[in-house]
C-alpha cells in the first residue's frame, strides 16, 4: 500500500517563475561532471544528488514546520525535532546532520576530505537510518575518475534548487527526475531501453487499462514509470492513493535501485521484491494474482534460459521458444492476472504474426481461449532506444460483462478489437515521434466505448474494427491490425487513397490549364522577337 499522502513538491530555482522549464540547462550544467565517464555510469550520480538533495530540502521544510508549530510546548519543541519518529510519521526519511545538503554544501570546497567522501558517507548514513533504501544509493562519488572539482561545482549548483509545496500543479520533481532518465537512455542507446519507456506509450497504457482500484504489478518494472503514471491517473480521477497496492520485479541491480529511487522520491510505496532478480527464473511474486498488469518486456530477447523451464506451470499455452522470450512473458503475464483482470503490454510487432518455433501455435490457443481483448498497432520511432516495430497487447481473463469503476463492461467474448494507430503521432526531433494527449485519447476513448456497455462505438475504416475470432482463425490466426481495419486504401499521412487521388486530380488539373497558358505566353514572346511557331 502507498504510505499517507505526501505533498506535491515543486523544484525550482530561487526567485524564479514556476512555469520556466529549466530541465535541459539542469542537465547540460550537471552533464559537465560526465567527463569520460560511461553514461550508464554517470546515471547514477546525477540521479543520487538530485535525489539527496530533495530527501534534504524535505527533511529541512519538516524540520521548520515542527520549529513553527505554536501548539507544540516549548520544552518538548527541541526533542521533537531531534526524535526520529517526527519525520517519518509524515513520510520525511530521516537525515543525520552530516547528511543534510547544508553540510554537503559548506565542505563542498575541502580536500580532506574531499566532497565524494563526504556524500558517501552521507549516503551510507541514510541507508542506515531508513531501512527501506537499503542497498539502494549510489556510494562511490569519491572514485578517482570522477572530477572532485567538478562534482563540488555541481552541488553548488544543486544548492540553487530548491524543493517547495504546493498544493497544486505539477511534481516538477518527477518531471525532472524523468527528464534525466529519457536524457540517459537517449544516451545509452539499445541499453537505456532496458529501464526506460516512452512516456507517452505509458500514458496510453495507463489510460486504456485504468488502474482504479486492486493490485498493479510489472514483472519488468525497468525505473518505475508504469507505476508513478498510474498514481498520477489515480489522482487525476480523484482516486485515492490506497486504492492500489504495487508490486514489481526488475533483474538488473543498477536500475533496481533506480526504480527504488524513483518511487522513493514521490512518495509511491511498492513492493519490488527483496532484491533484484531475474522474472522467469526467480519469481519475487509467485502468488500475485494481479487486476492490473503494465509491461513493457525486452524485445525478442534471446537466451532467456528456457531450458531450465520445460514443464513451468506458467506454460499454459504452449513452451515458448529458447530464441525469443516474446510469448513467455505473454504467458507470465497472463498466469498472474486476476480472474477479472486486464493487462497492457508492449511487445514486438513480430509477435502478432510469427509462424516460427511454435509462436504461431502458441498465440492460436490465445485466440481460440478468447483472452485477446484488444491490439494496437503504435507508429514507428517513438522510443529513442530502437527502431524495432512495437504494438500493444491487452489481455484479459473474462471478457464477459463487469463493472469498472461504475462502468458496466459489455460482453466482448469471441470479439477482438484492433486499432491502426501508425499514422498518429507528431516528430519531436528529427529521429523522435511522440504520441500527442489528443491521440492517446483517441485511442483510448476508442476502446473503452468498444468496452463499455454504454459506449458509442462503430468501426472506423483504416483506424478501428471489431472482428470475430472466426475472422481471425480465416487469416491463420495473424493479428496485425492492418490486415483487418484497411478497408480503404490509405496513404502514410492517414488521409483516404480515394479522396486524395480526387484532390490531387483536380490539382493536376488546374495546374495543367495554367501551363497552357504559359505555353501560349512563352510562344506569344518568343514570336515577337522572330523566333516564334
Amino acid at each position: 500500500m502507498a504510505r499517507g499522502r505526501p505533498k506535491k513538491v515543486r523544484i525550482e530555482p530561487e526567485n524564479a517563475s514556476s512555469s520556466r522549464s529549466f530541465e535541459a540547462p539542469l542537465w547540460a550544467a550537471a552533464d559537465k561532471l560526465r567527463g569520460n565517464m560511461d553514461a550508464a555510469e554517470y546515471k547514477h550520480v546525477a540521479l543520487g544528488l538530485i535525489f539527496l538533495k530533495y530527501i534534504s530540502d524535505r527533511f529541512n521544510e519538516r524540520r521548520n514546520e515542527i520549529a513553527s508549530d505554536e501548539t507544540i510546548p516549548d520544552v518538548l519543541r527541541d526533542e521533537l525535532l531531534e526524535e526520529k519518529d517526527s519525520y517519518t510519521a509524515e513520510s520525511v526519511f530521516w537525515v543525520p546532520e552530516h547528511a543534510r545538503w547544508e553540510y554537503l554544501k559548506e565542505n563542498a570546497t575541502s580536500t580532506k576530505p574531499t566532497i565524494g567522501e563526504l556524500i558517501d558517507t552521507a549516503m551510507i548514513a541514510i541507508e542506515g537510518e531508513n531501512p527501506t533504501l537499503k542497498g539502494v544509493l549510489t556510494k562511490n562519488y569519491a572514485r578517482p575518475e570522477l572530477d572532485q572539482t567538478k562534482l563540488a561545482e555541481v552541488v553548488k549548483l544543486f544548492s540553487d534548487l530548491a524543493f517547495r509545496d504546493e498544493h497544486h500543479g505539477q511534481d516538477v520533481l518527477g518531471r525532472v527526475y524523468e527528464y534525466f532518465l529519457g536524457q540517459f537512455a537517449i544516451a545509452e542507446g539499445k541499453r537505456g531501453g532496458q529501464y526506460y519507456t516512452a512516456g507517452c506509450v505509458v500514458r496510453l497504457l495507463v489510460a486504456m487499462i485504468e488502474p482504479f482500484k486492486g493490485r498493479v504489478y510489472d514483472p519488468c518494472c525497468g525505473s518505475g514509470g508504469m507505476f508513478v503514471q498510474s498514481e498520477q491517473f489515480i489522482e487525476a480521477h480523484e482516486g485515492g492513493r490506497n486504492d492500489i497496492s504495487i508490486y514489481g520485479q526488475e533483474s538488473n541491480p543498477t536500475t533496481w535501485r533506480l526504480a527504488k529511487m524513483n518511487l522513493a522520491i514521490r512518495g509511491i510505496e511498492a513492493n519490488l521484491g527483496s532484491k533484484w532478480a531475474d522474472t522467469f527464473h526467480e519469481d519475487m511474486h509467485p502468488g500475485i494474482k494481479a487486476e492490473y498488469i503494465l509491461a513493457n518486456p525486452p524485445f525478442n530477447a534471446s537466451d532467456w534460459g528456457q531450458e531450465k523451464l520445460q514443464g513451468d506451470a506458467r506454460w499454459q499455452f504452449g513452451t515458448p521458444p529458447a530464441g525469443n522470450a516474446n510469448f513467455a512473458w505473454v504467458q507470465h503475464i497472463y498466469h498472474h492476472l486476476a480472474p477479472h483482470g486486464i493487462a497492457g503490454f508492449v511487445l514486438a510487432n513480430g509477435s502478432l504474426s510469427s509462424q516460427q518455433s511454435g509462436e504461431g501455435e502458441i498465440r492460436q490457443r490465445l485466440i481460440e481461449k478468447d483472452v485477446i481483448d484488444c491490439i494496437v498497432a503504435l507508429p514507428g520511432q517513438l522510443f529513442s532506444t530502437t527502431q524495432i516495430p512495437v504494438c500493444l497487447w491487452f489481455v484479459a481473463r473474462d471478457k464477459s460483462n463487469g463493472i469498472v469503476k461504475d462502468k458496466k463492461l459489455r460482453d466482448r467474448r469471441g470479439d477482438v478489437l484492433f486499432i491502426d494507430a501508425r499514422n498518429m503521432g507528431t516528430m519531436v526531433t528529427r529521429t523522435l515521434k511522440e504520441l500527442t494527449e489528443k491521440d492517446v485519447a483517441t485511442i483510448a476513448d476508442t476502446y473503452h466505448a468498444w468496452r463499455e456497455k454504454n459506449g458509442k462505438y462503430a468501426d472506423v475504416p483504416g483506424f478501428a474494427k471489431s472482428v470475430k475470432i472466426e475472422a481471425i482463425a480465416a487469416k491463420r490466426f495473424v493479428l496485425t491490425p492492418g490486415m483487418y481495419v484497411e478497408q480503404a486504401e490509405r496513404v502514410g499521412d492517414g488521409e483516404l487513397f480515394s479522396d486524395k487521388m480526387t484532390r490531387l486530380t483536380g490539382t493536376l488539373k488546374e495546374q495543367m490549364e495554367r501551363g497552357n497558358v504559359l505555353d501560349m505566353e512563352i510562344r506569344s514572346q518568343l514570336k515577337k522577337v522572330g523566333y516564334g511557331w
